[in-house]
């Protein structure tokens, strides 16, 4: 009798270690879910509020017709890629307009009159701010994909990630933030006008 105590008792604490790991898993898969979220609505938001500076920049600069056709081609690249399930071609896709968006300066130091226009200034500041937005998600969200990587790799977590692999087992792609460099240049970037 005691010995049948003991096995139940033994079966139960396996049992619970496997639920704890099992749902522990699905917190770290729902978190970084929850961070490619992030991620979506920042890209809304840069997309939305670059149209907006396009639309007021419309007066000053040819430069806006080839600038926003490439933007909006990207956006639909990205869009329709991350439909598809093809996460790498959507990264790479919104790593081309983040590129586009950093020259901009460069572009509004010609036209003097716009560097005086309050409302290209405001929505110029709206991008950077975005873009930081932007890459602070991005960091949490490879921050999180390296928190499930390292905990599904452990030991008792890679048997039980191996038992249900449909529904633990994913491989998350990393956004790419650029060496350090370029995070250098991201913390030290104004608006120049």
């Amino acid at each position: 009798m005691a010995v049948w105590i003991i096995i139940i008792i033994i079966l139960a604490v396996i049992l619970g270690a496997v639920v704890a790991i099992y749902n522990g898993l699905i917190a770290l898969i729902e978190a970084v879910r929850n961070n490619e979220k992030q991620i979506d609505i920042q890209l809304d938001r840069r997309f939305k509020v670059f149209e907006s500076l396009i639309n007021v920049v419309k007066n000053y600069m040819d430069y806006e017709k080839s600038t926003l056709k490439e933007v909006v081609a990207l956006r639909q690249q990205a869009q329709t890629a991350k439909v598809q399930g093809d996460t790498a071609h959507a990264m790479a896709a919104e790593d081309k307009i983040s590129g586009i968006l950093s020259g901009l300066n460069v572009v509004f130091e010609q036209y003097p009159d716009l560097k005086a226009n309050q409302n290209a200034l405001q929505l110029q500041e709206e991008i950077v701010n975005t873009e930081n937005k932007l890459a602070y998600s991005k960091q949490a969200y490879n921050d999180s994909v390296e928190r499930y990587n390292a905990k599904k790799k452990s030991l008792l977590q890679s048997v039980i990630v191996s038992t249900f692999p449909s529904k633990l087992d994913f491989n998350f792609p990393y956004w790419n933030l650029g060496g350090p460099e370029k995070i250098k240049e991201r913390e030290d970037y104004t608006v120049k006008m």
